[in-house]
């Protein structure tokens, strides 16, 4: 009995060394996967818009960085909604504009541009002037005509949104077309849309799947931001305070993007369906509806900020409408600060 349970204990031991020893000789990938940390998963807030394709590709195909950081995007209904998300720390990054970055910033909550979503370039994320289908002018100079001959005094302007992107076009094409068209407040795009198709507008400032609807409708574009200088642009932010402090998991969504953007830019009608159903496009396009290029998030392995070229004449016009801006912008860093 003795040598039995001397036997035993042998056994034992002889299993705990070569335990030990397999241990010691595991590779740093193989400790890092017996560890019990939890995947990084970051939180994108965004607008039901295209202009974050590439990141529901990601999420689609449950895309990963190098480290293992995934991706969740979270649409919200509103620009309020998303803002009030980003400032209270319910989401880590956002999909949203130049302008409702410098207001978080003047707010109190202070945001860097990461990259550009969409308008690298001037065909990307298009927005114009659409009008009723019946409108006796065709080009923003004869709408000026139409609009200050005082047989139509009592028409009603533009529909546009105030301190948002279709106002900011629609201010520089007017500048570019060397005219003066009075506009309306109308806050709501879908309420704007239908004003505008029933003719109790001139025009409406609209992003380009209500142009490509209104155009599907018999209505008429006038003037679009596709052509000439590069005037809009949809930037990728994150809360200032947390990507101090997860410098990697910004690399590593910027990673992702790129990756999408690839996948996107090699097969674009293998996503139209994501596109179609995350984006909210009305059927009547739905099918017809392009895919964009996209722009890339890293630049030789860094971040690639918009350029000053792009986000100082927006904060420029929102101190001529008195609607803030008085920040400054870093291109260097993409940071935003008073």
């Amino acid at each position: 009995m003795r040598n039995k349970a001397l036997k035993a204990m042998a056994a034992t031991a002889c299993t705990a060394l070569m335990t030990l020893a397999l241990a010691g000789c595991s590779t740093p990938a193989e400790d890092a996967g017996d560890a019990t940390e939890e995947t990084v998963v970051v939180r994108v807030g965004t607008m039901p818009t295209e202009d974050i394709l590439p990141l529901w590709v990601a999420q689609d195909g449950t895309m990963a960085a190098a480290d293992g950081t995934t991706v969740e995007v979270v649409p919200f209904d509103s620009a309020q909604a998303l803002s009030a998300a980003i400032t209270a720390g319910e989401v880590d990054m956002a999909m949203t504009d130049i302008m409702r970055a410098a207001k978080l910033t003047e707010s109190g909550t202070a945001v860097d541009l990461e990259w550009v979503t969409l308008g690298e370039t001037a065909d990307q994320g298009i927005f114009g002037i659409l009008a009723p289908a019946n409108a006796p002018y065709d080009t923003l100079q004869e709408m000026a005509v139409y609009a200050a001959d005082s047989a139509t005094a009592d028409v009603h302007g533009v529909g546009v949104g105030a301190n948002t992107v279709p106002e900011y076009v629609f201010n520089m094409l007017c500048a570019e077309a060397g005219v003066t068209i009075p506009s309306e407040e109308v806050a709501s795009l879908p309420e704007r849309y239908s004003l505008v198709a029933s003719g109790q507008l001139m025009g409406a400032a609209l992003p380009a799947p209500l142009l490509a609807l209104g155009e599907a409708n018999g209505m008429k574009v006038i003037a679009d931001d596709s052509q000439g200088s590069n005037i809009s642009q949809s930037v990728m932010v994150a809360r200032a305070e947390w990507a101090a402090q997860n410098e990697q998991a910004v690399l590593d969504v910027a990673e992702i993007w790129d990756g999408a953007v690839k996948l996107l830019a090699d097969d674009p009608d293998a996503y139209h369906d994501i596109l179609v159903t995350n984006a909210n496009l009305n059927e009547t396009i739905a099918e017809s509806y392009p895919i964009s290029s996209y722009p890339r998030a890293l630049s030789n392995g860094t971040l690639a900020h918009p350029s000053d070229s792009m986000v100082q004449p927006v904060l420029d016009w929102m101190k001529t409408r008195g609607y803030g801006g008085d920040i400054s912008y870093d291109a260097a860093t993409g940071a935003m600060s008073l």
